[in-house]
């Protein structure tokens, strides 16, 4: 069996197991951040070492970290460093002394444990609202293989992080990108997927051919992308377990590129260029029926549809440069929805519904931005020489993308929605094109 087939054989053990409740709540919480406000505080949170309850090892201690992690990593936590803890936890089921916990200012204690055996990891916590003097929710426990322990990990931290922002946690989610290599003149590139934070980096596709624009299905389980295998722009769909490949809309005399899955995964919209003129199309994988949205001597490109599947938002230069528009996803009139200086392009609809990403391109800088889906409320989250391609966070709360200084290789970044919290995402060499995963079941 292969690495990368043992890998997502792992992924898919972790994800049919249950996490059942441990533990009842013992008082109300107050605990919350209000993501709504324009400026938010980091909230202090303390979270010492997972107990080892037996064979977890340095497991505890690597399961600790990546929690934390995850949560600092938002920018809207705070994590007390162990030095000025005044309480130790030696057991998972020992009193917790709220009082030592509010004497260094936490608002937020997560205590933890690991146990190991036959292969198997198990991984419990609980939350607790210090000045609340007691737990927030109850407590869960996860059990899997000891590969799989930093997906426990992200699966922790999604629930401290979703019962204390009342939204939808993001770290359990894979990331899906072009990695590169080699001399500009003589690029090289190839599919990598990695998990949300640049960890576990696998490759998809060896470098005899260049590829592009990989998205995920809703589901996660397919890869659509674009391949120059053929000595053209054609679109392809991999399977994520088997890795298996097949062209999907191949018309002779033309390219196929900029795909992307409807809400529902049975229906492919992306751009074909024929006899010089590029419209958006849509296919249906099962039946293979094409259908042709729009028709108009414009380039049109990088469709994206609304979570409902109702609409499409995509870009356009058909009023003289590159804009936004939206239209009925079986096609029709498309309305303009991009109203400033500049030209705009890679529309991206968020998994809320409410903000559509773009990158813009203004007076010789790239930028990352957000608008409502009328066109309104505008918002440029980062500006460089050359930032491009965002991918929104399952829960529609941050943004990933390609970041290029002048001369340097591509990378990928990711930035709050509110415009906060720009970080460099660690991976395997220069990256470019990130598609973000679903949440992982």
């Amino acid at each position: 069996m292969s690495r990368l087939r043992q890998f997502f054989t792992a992924v898919a053990a972790v994800a049919a197991l249950a996490a059942p409740a441990m533990v009842a709540t013992k008082a109300e919480a107050r605990l919350t951040l209000n993501l709504g406000n324009p400026v938010v505080e980091p909230m202090p949170f303390a979270l010492p070492t997972f107990v080892d309850e037996g064979g977890a090892g340095d497991l505890a201690a690597k399961i600790s970290q990546v929690v934390a992690a995850d949560l600092a990593g938002t920018g809207l936590f705070e994590q007390i460093p162990s030095t000025a803890y005044i309480q130790q936890i030696t057991s998972f089921g020992a009193p917790v002394s709220y009082p030592d916990w509010q004497a260094i200012n936490a608002q937020a204690l997560v205590t933890g444990a690991v146990q190991t055996s036959g292969g198997q990891v198990v991984v419990k916590f609980r939350l607790h609202d210090v000045f609340a003097n007691g737990e927030m929710g109850e407590g869960l426990q996860f059990v899997g293989t000891t590969d799989s322990w930093r997906r426990m990990a992200h699966k922790v931290a999604d629930a401290v992080y979703s019962r204390i922002t009342g939204e939808t946690g993001y770290f359990d989610s894979r990331v899906v990108y072009v990695s590169e290599s080699g001399p500009k003149n003589q690029r090289q590139k190839r599919l990598a997927v990695m998990d949300y934070d640049g960890a576990n980096t696998s490759f998809l596709t060896d470098s005899a051919s260049i590829v592009l624009a990989p998205r995920f299905s809703p589901t996660g389980d397919r890869i659509l992308f674009t391949s120059y295998s053929s000595g053209f722009p054609q679109i392809y769909l991999m399977d994520v377990g088997s890795l298996a490949i097949r062209g999907l809309g191949e018309q002779p005399g033309t390219m196929t590129f900029a795909p992307r899955f409807s809400p529902d995964g049975r229906t492919v919209v992306f751009s074909l260029e024929r006899g010089g003129n590029t419209d958006i199309y849509s296919l249906d994988i099962g039946s293979g029926q094409l259908s042709q949205l729009t028709n108009s001597p414009a380039i049109e490109t990088a469709p994206s549809f609304s979570p409902d599947g109702s609409q499409i938002v995509f870009e356009s230069d058909r009023s003289g440069n590159q804009q936004i528009y939206i239209m009925p996803a079986r096609g029709g009139e498309p309305t303009r929805i991009s109203g400033g200086a500049g030209r705009y392009g890679t529309p991206v609809w968020s998994p809320r519904g409410d903000y559509i990403a773009f990158t813009k391109q203004n007076q010789g800088r790239f930028h990352i931005g957000v608008m409502l889906t009328d066109g309104t409320e505008e918002k440029l989250l980062t500006a460089s020489y050359l930032d491009e391609g965002p991918t929104w966070s399952p829960n529609g709360r941050v943004i990933m993308f390609t970041r290029q200084d002048a001369g340097g290789e591509p990378a990928l970044y990711s930035v709050d929605v509110s415009g906060r919290n720009l970080r460099k995402v660690a991976t395997t060499g220069a990256a470019s094109d990130p598609a973000w995963s679903p949440l992982l079941p």
